[in-house]
């Protein structure tokens, strides 16, 4: 309910409308400015807590706003471990470079000798590489450890000839180790395409050749090995016949990792 208090200079009523009797002042009420409202609202109608019709869906908003609030913090936690890492590993890796200044080894095909190729007959055949691979390591305190599991394959084309492993060992540093490893394949059966093309080449004394190394390595940084690397050795050598006498015309190796 309201009650209209009229200021003092409010025109007089007419005796149809006498005024209202002036409010009279209590230590418990006090009295309102002139020209203002009072809106009296039963307490039972004042509501601390949601209505019993809007309880569970206050409840539901609550929940899913602390889920969001958690997810975030989550994330957010997440996103700070990351950075850390990311900051952690960027520092070691400027350090190991700036102290032990590492250096990619070098690699290359020294020799090779050929045989089982006849390319005369209707047979397939069981071609053998003896391949010598030269590994230089031209770090001063930096080793590597050749593990087991290597593969090395020789292609013609898009066939592959022949394969065998290279064997495990370790190489100190500012060292150069060559390696002999002999390649062997078995019922290998060419498109008489590619046996022509064989011939052809090996008159101009031009028969080219793809060697595919591909050996797991651990890495000796000081007293720390490192966990298993991929090297990845590409080499595309032309010799010029076909033979236990044959010589490397030309050679271009191409080194790559794979570090996981």
């Amino acid at each position: 309910m309201a009650e209209r208090v009229h200021s003092a200079d409010s025109p007089p009523t007419s005796a149809e409308h006498p005024a209202p009797k002036a409010a009279t002042s209590s230590p418990d009420k006090p009295v309102p400015q002139p020209g203002t409202y009072v809106i009296q609202i039963p307490k039972d109608q004042i509501y601390r807590v949601p209505p019993p019709e809007n309880a569970l869906r206050y409840e539901h908003l609550s929940k899913r706003k602390d889920r969001r609030s958690s997810c975030r913090g989550c994330c957010r936690c997440l996103l700070i471990t990351v950075i850390v890492l990311l900051l952690a590993a960027a520092i070691a890796a400027a350090v190991i470079y700036f102290v032990f200044k590492p250096e990619s080894p070098n690699y290359s095909v020294e020799k090779v000798a050929i045989k089982g190729f006849n390319l005369t007959s209707s047979s397939p055949l069981s071609p053998e590489f003896d391949v010598t691979v030269r590994a230089h390591n031209p770090n001063d305190k930096i080793g590597i450890y050749y593990e087991k599991g290597s593969s090395v394959g020789v292609y013609y084309e898009d066939n592959k000839l022949c394969n065998g492993a290279l064997p495990s060992f370790y190489q100190p540093t500012n060292n150069v180790t060559v390696l002999e490893t002999a390649l062997k394949g078995s019922a290998i059966e060419l498109t008489n395409s590619a046996l022509r093309a064989l011939s052809d080449q090996q008159n101009k004394g031009a028969v080219p050749f793809s060697l595919k190394l591909r050996a797991p390595v651990k890495i000796k940084v000081g007293s720390v090995k490192t966990w298993k690397i991929t090297v990845k050795v590409t080499c595309k050598i032309t010799v010029d016949r076909l033979t236990a006498a044959s010589r490397i015309v030309s050679k271009d190796c191409d080194y790559g990792v794979d570090l996981w």
